[in-house]
């Protein structure tokens, strides 16, 4: 009897399965091959891939109204993304942290909060809400295109939700490519030490891969340490994005449903550094996990990309460009104080 029983619920959630494939198919499918657009871009030419997964994903942003396209954009855009996040946990572990010494943990810990705190005090000043100051702050702060993409999961829902990530997106890939070009041109300069040289490019660029290219372009000792003081401020984004969502619950408008206290895919990057941690993860699943945690940031990005419209994005205006700016100089100017002391 109870076999019986199970026949029919297994083939009802097959059903399910498959209709809901079927719904989320097309879009999910096209954003996943604009994602490799931009990968081979990237690979072939050198240029961002955040960048060109979402500027590529824009002239497409008619297919995220259609009712064919439209779910499968919206789950790469909410669902991959989450994936994506959760996944950065395995790059991290409490092993690495230690390693980077008390002084040098400080100063990345002090950069990063006060490039959030001083953005959401900034915000208001240039004519933006502080949940703008909040996103913006957040992807320059501590991993760029990744973090604003999670930032933004937790904050309430606005007409402006779309084009604001779009906007942070862009212009903090835009920015991290310069710093790329620039930052370790000024450490070289200033005759910084390896070590010294890690903490400024690992601290203050936005992106990893553009942390990786700079701490490489001076030497390899240089880019070990840049790199893991880049993916120290990689583990600080899940309690950002809690404490975000934990400030903010109680702002939600009368009627809307509240994020969770703790978002899953914050829990499962915990979950999954904690395992890193404890080298619970066999060192073969490590790599092609990283792997697909990237593919999945790269889908995400592409559909914002898809969801965005060009003219909203004009509509921000050159308060928005400033803010950004203002929070790399700032962060650069911090950090940089620190190593030349």
């Amino acid at each position: 009897m109870e076999t019986q029983s199970i026949a029919p619920r297994g083939r009802f959630v097959a059903r399910a399965f498959l209709l809901k494939a079927r719904d989320i198919g097309p879009g999910l499918a096209l954003a996943a091959m604009i994602a490799m657009a931009a990968q081979f871009i990237s690979d072939h030419y050198g240029a961002p891939v955040m960048l060109m997964a979402i500027l590529l994903g824009i002239p497409f942003q008619f297919l995220s109204q259609e009712p064919r396209t439209g779910p499968g954009i919206q789950f790469a855009a909410r669902v991959v993304l989450r994936v994506g996040v959760a996944l950065l946990g395995l790059r991290v572990s409490v092993e690495m942290i230690h390693g980077l010494g008390m002084e040098f943990i400080l100063v990345v810990f002090a950069g990063v909060f006060l490039t959030i705190i001083c953005s959401i005090v900034l915000a208001p000043m240039l004519g933006k809400d502080r949940l703008f100051g909040f996103l913006t702050g957040g992807a320059v702060a501590i991993c760029g295109a990744s973090a604003a993409l999670a930032i933004s999961s937790v904050l309430p829902k606005t007409q402006d939700s779309e084009r604001n990530l779009s906007f942070t997106v862009i212009a903090v890939t835009l920015m991290s490519t310069v710093a790329m070009i620039f930052y370790p041109i000024l450490a070289e300069s200033l005759g910084l030490d390896a070590r010294h040289a890690g903490v400024f490019l690992g601290g203050t660029i936005h992106d990893v891969a553009q942390v990786v290219g700079a701490g490489y372009s001076i030497d390899t000792e240089t880019g070990d340490f840049s790199t893991v003081v880049k993916l120290f401020r990689v583990t600080l984004l899940a309690p950002i994005v809690f404490l975000g969502a934990l400030v903010l619950r109680n702002q939600v408008p009368a009627g809307a449903k509240r994020p969770p206290l703790i978002p899953g895919f914050v829990l499962a990057f915990l979950i999954f550094a904690a395992l890193n941690s404890m080298h619970l993860i066999p060192e073969v699943l490590v790599q092609p996990s990283d792997t697909l945690s990237r593919a999945a940031l790269v889908t995400a990005v592409a559909a914002v990309g898809m969801k965005t419209s060009i003219g909203e994005l004009r509509s921000l205006g050159g308060s928005s460009v400033a803010m950004i700016v203002a929070q790399t100089i700032g962060l650069a100017v911090f950090v940089l104080a620190f190593v030349v002391m």
